[in-house]
């Protein structure tokens, strides 16, 4: 890796000030939003291009070495860049940010060797950051902004596992998973926050089968597996990012607590 610890948790800390400031700018929109169709069908509000435009502006201040690809302007990115890249997620579950669940996320990440190695995950509607840097550790604030605090995954419970699974997106192979799994509790959450629940031990197992993006997903495995956790796919293989080619579809994959 090209990237030492002390410069992920410094990146890490600058990604934190940035995305509270894009948080700020969705919330203007929260409750108030327009949308529109992308060509693919998903939805796309202001508050995204809104957030866009503040992280862009802010990492070309904070770290204007580091190429940056963002899910609003992937289409033109192309492949992946060589060496560290950011990759940004300026508001993801807009489906959650539409219906005003609050269940929706500020995505920054560092990705370095194919590895997301600092991120940094902000849930403006619910006061919450989560933080991490590979070698450095994971954080959170309190609901509200409280004090941070550092996070770890936990031990499995002897009564069983809790798996956190999309609230918007659900499979049979999800279903069958977790069939397989002593699951003693199911929680259904959106945007990121899935990650965040394993990183700071709420939860021990998210499984997820169906079609996300590279950007949807760096930002919270860097937190998990700064916290002790880890992501692979579902043959047991290392979850890598930045793949061959402009394609930025993500496989399946299962992001893990502390195994039992």
């Amino acid at each position: 890796m090209m990237t030492d610890t002390p410069l992920r948790s410094r990146l890490a800390e600058c990604f934190a000030v940035i995305a509270q400031e894009a948080g700020a700018r969705i919330m203007a929109f929260y409750g108030a939003a327009q949308v529109q169709a992308k060509d693919d069908g998903s939805p796309l509000t202001q508050a995204d291009l809104a957030a866009h435009d503040v992280i862009l502006a802010g990492l070309a201040a904070a770290c204007p070495e580091l190429p940056v690809v963002s899910e609003e302007d992937a289409a033109r990115a192309g492949r992946a860049p060589e060496g560290p890249f950011i990759l940004v997620d300026p508001l993801d579950g807009t489906r959650e940010f539409i219906s005003g669940n609050g269940e929706f996320t500020v995505n920054i990440a560092l990705v370095d060797g194919g590895v997301p190695v600092a991120g940094v995950v902000h849930a403006p509607a619910l006061g919450r950051l989560w933080i991490g840097a590979l070698g450095a550790g994971a954080e959170a604030t309190g609901p509200d902004g409280a004090a941070r605090r550092p996070i770890a995954v936990r031990a499995p419970a002897a009564a069983g596992l809790v798996a956190v699974a999309s609230r918007s997106h659900r499979d049979a192979q999800t279903e069958a998973f977790l069939a397989g799994l002593p699951i003693s509790g199911l929680r259904s959450v959106g945007s990121s926050l899935k990650f965040c629940l394993v990183a700071e031990g709420e939860a021990d197992v998210y499984p997820r089968f169906g079609p996300t993006m590279e950007w949807d997903t760096a930002a919270g495995q860097a937190v998990l597996e700064a916290a002790g956790g880890r992501v692979v796919c579902p043959d047991g293989a290392p979850f890598r990012y930045g793949k061959a080619g402009a394609d930025w579809r993500n496989g399946g994959f299962i992001a893990w607590g502390s195994e039992a």
